[in-house]
């Protein structure tokens, strides 16, 4: 199995994680209304517990193992870059694909402690797969994630119904770069995109003076294991990593099944993956993650 593209397999390959038969084997996952409610008034929830710290052991060996230049699946990559830091003094680690490489980094997207509360927090409605993507930062020079919106990456997508979920491969704090949100930011509309991985202040300068005065970053300090959900308009990103720990994440993608292709071009970078304008998102490479009940 580990010679193919898992991108083939719309199910989970192997027994890393819980088998599901029905909705009942959901429900320990469900997200409780206060979640949901903080989720709708800030544009985040956060400490949701995802992976159990096997869970977190088997996708750390395989993010070593397909980082490797001489990894034989590469080429299943999306996109790689070794640095995305637009400052020579630090690095960030940026992936996209790694699900068709790996079968850890393949199964957790069915995983129900992923997807059920990806379906609360999209409306209870049917969730699809967008994209995955792996965010490192080294120890002492980590680099930063500029403040973005993950929808401004995504307009060729419509309409908006997007969700993103970022998971700690590393306990993350403020010392080794995690996440910041800025609460209430994903009311404020769409706002032009950046280098992600550029200037931490620069997409700031696009607010106006009243949605600058409510800038008030909070800090996502999460245990390894353990996600924030946020809105495709919630302003987020990371600063630099100058601490003696790494801090590796894996970040899912996904959007409400129904999502249509608003353009002819490529739809993912590195690929030549398309889907015609108009055209409902589906193909082997946005495969159905959880079928909602009526």
């Amino acid at each position: 199995m580990s010679s193919h593209d898992f991108a083939n397999w719309h199910e989970p390959v192997a027994n890393h994680f819980p088998k599901t038969q029905d909705e009942s084997d959901f429900l320990p996952f469900k997200l409780s209304a206060e979640q949901i409610d903080h989720f709708h008034e800030y544009g985040y929830v956060s400490n949701i517990k995802i992976l159990d710290d096997e869970q977190v052991e088997l996708l750390r060996k395989e993010l070593n193992e397909i980082a490797e230049p001489d990894h034989p699946k590469r080429d299943l990559f999306y996109e790689i870059h070794a640095n995305q830091s637009t400052d020579p003094n630090t690095v960030l680690f940026h992936s996209l694909g790694h699900w068709r490489i790996a079968e850890g980094f393949h199964d957790v997207l069915w995983h129900p402690a992923f997807v059920k509360p990806a379906s609360q927090l999209l409306g209870d409605r049917s969730v699809r797969f967008w994209h995955d993507q792996l965010f490192c930062k080294p120890a002492k020079h980590g680099g930063v994630v500029a403040w973005h919106q993950d929808y401004s990456y995504w307009v060729r997508t419509v309409p908006m119904q997007h969700l993103t979920c970022w998971i700690g491969l590393d306990d993350a704090t403020q010392e080794n770069g995690c996440l910041q949100y800025i609460p209430g930011s994903h009311r404020w509309g769409l706002l032009k995109r950046l280098e992600l991985g550029g200037e931490m202040d620069a997409l700031l300068e696009q607010l106006n003076e009243d949605q600058k005065k409510q800038v008030k970053p909070v800090p996502i300090e999460l245990k390894k294991g353990h996600a924030a959900f946020h809105h495709p308009l919630m302003i987020h990103g990371s600063y630099a990593n100058t601490s003696e720990r790494s801090r590796r994440a894996l970040v899912l993608n996904v959007f409400a099944d129904g999502t249509k292709s608003d353009t002819e071009d490529i739809m993912l970078r590195g690929t030549d993956i398309r889907v015609p304008k108009g055209e409902k998102m589906e193909s082997k490479y946005f495969p159905l993650l959880y079928q909602a009940t009526a």
